[in-house]
């Protein structure tokens, strides 16, 4: 009998691809995917270092884990991978002896053999060593989203912003070949995928190492051209690294979405040369204007930060300005907390007390709302094309879907519309998705 794996994910969508990544190895070394943590006989948690506290939560899962498995005749190996496996390696086992196998980001393609080296001798498995080598066998990942494909085409980084663990437990950046990455793109609309999201720490300072004429620009341009990808999405992209060149390419390529996540994390310029960021505001908000003015209808979302070691007040107010001046149609908001290893956490106190941190993202979050509000209220009345991905958590009958822009859409309609570009009138809005109805069945455009 097939041994059965349970594996969950947590974090960001690099985690989310390389969680699809696993489960496709397990597969492919005949594991079968298993309902719950008591039927299986492998339990794999891929964590992320990214949000506070993330140690904590792991050792709380591992805890909920032994007490629904308590009774259980046979108790399931136990591995933990992803970026906290690879910051603390021994250490988790330190703490906790049940896990069996520790696999740090750089290694996920061992985990098959570290699990059947540890059923062997029941001993424990640790690998956390860099690894330079960053392809992956084609055809193995079990893509979890029936519309969209995630593909990775950079591991690590080399930014060193001063906040940020990523060099840390990811490494230092390590372009795939293009020929990998198009293969794998073919592939994903050979099997009905209908939209790719090409990922990296900083997917746009992409230089192919198989041939020195592919930037990121000039990959937007290879994988647009191939059969059944309707839409092309790309995260995230680092400010001081959007080129002329990239924002041709997402004006004129049809099915590159008009959507640009622009990571600021601060408004303000003493902020962010503390955070390591290397552009000021004045220049950001130039690009922000360039980007408006290059590319028709462009959305632009964006990461920030408060409480950021040294933000006083002044600081926080030129971050509201630059949310008011930046009018982004979404945005991913955090309290500052200092993450192992990190220049802030080596060299900076942690002096902005929490509940002025708590204050200062409860404000920004209230206006962020009303911007996207408003934004989203313009659409009210207006066409606009959604490649419906699934169906609504809310309504058996609701479908929902999003816009070349990345705004979410709710429609009434069934379920074999999912995978499909449709028309659709905007009648309502809120400031996190907008609801319409189905004009025609479907549009010869993805976008």
């Amino acid at each position: 009998m097939a041994r059965k794996y349970f594996l969950e994910s947590y974090g960001c969508q690099m985690n989310v691809h390389d969680a699809e990544r696993m489960a496709g190895l397990l597969d492919a070394n005949g594991y079968t995917p298993a309902d719950n943590v008591r039927d299986a006989d492998v339990v794999v948690i891929n964590t992320c270092s990214v949000r506070e506290r993330a140690e904590e939560k792991l050792f709380t899962r591992l805890g909920e884990i032994r007490e629904t498995t308590a009774g259980l005749a046979s108790k399931p190996t136990i591995a933990v991978t992803g970026c906290v496996a690879q910051q603390e390696g021994e250490a988790l086992r330190k703490r906790d002896g049940a896990i069996d196998v520790i696999v740090g980001t750089q290694s996920l393609k061992e985990l098959p053999r570290l699990l059947a080296e540890a059923a062997v001798d029941h001993r424990p498995r640790i690998d956390i060593n860099p690894h330079e080598d960053v392809s992956f066998p084609l055809g193995v990942v079990r893509h979890a989203d029936p519309v969209r494909a995630r593909v990775t085409i950079i591991e690590g980084c080399n930014e060193y912003c001063a906040f940020c663990v990523v060099p840390y437990t990811r490494g230092h950046e390590r372009m795939r070949p293009s020929a990998d990455i198009v293969a794998e793109v073919r592939a994903a609309a050979e099997s009905g995928r209908r939209e790719v999201q090409l990922l990296g720490q900083i997917v746009n300072h992409y230089q192919a190492p198989d041939d020195p004429r592919c930037d990121f620009a000039a990959l937007l341009e290879r994988v647009s051209e191939i059969d059944g990808i309707d839409r092309v999405r790309f995260a995230s992209p680092h400010p001081r690294h959007v080129t002329p060149r990239l924002i041709a390419a997402i004006r004129d390529l049809p099915n590159v979405c008009k959507h640009l996540h622009l990571p600021v994390q601060s408004g303000s310029n003493g902020i962010l040369q503390a955070m390591r960021r290397r552009y000021t505001r004045e220049s950001y908000l130039a690009l922000v204007e360039t980007l408006r003015a290059e590319i028709p209808r462009v959305a632009i979302s964006t990461d920030m930060i408060v409480g950021f070691p040294g933000e006083t007040e002044r600081d926080f107010a030129d971050t509201m300005d630059l949310v008011d001046r930046a009018r982004y149609h979404s945005m991913y908001s955090f309290k500052y907390s200092p993450r192992p290893n990190t220049l802030a956490e080596k060299r900076l106190p942690d002096d902005v007390p929490e509940a002025e941190k708590t204050r200062r993202i409860v404000e920004l979050q209230s206006v962020q709302r009303e911007i996207q509000a408003r934004l989203n209220q313009s659409l009210v009345g207006s066409t606009v094309d959604v490649l419906v991905d699934a169906a609504s958590r809310r309504r058996e009958t609701e479908l929902s879907g999003r816009t070349t822009q990345n705004v979410v859409v709710n429609l009434p309609g069934p379920p074999a519309w999912i995978g499909r570009t449709i028309a659709v009138t905007v009648e309502r809005a809120g400031a996190h998705s907008v609801w319409g109805r189905a004009e025609h069945l479907e549009r010869g455009s993805g976008n």
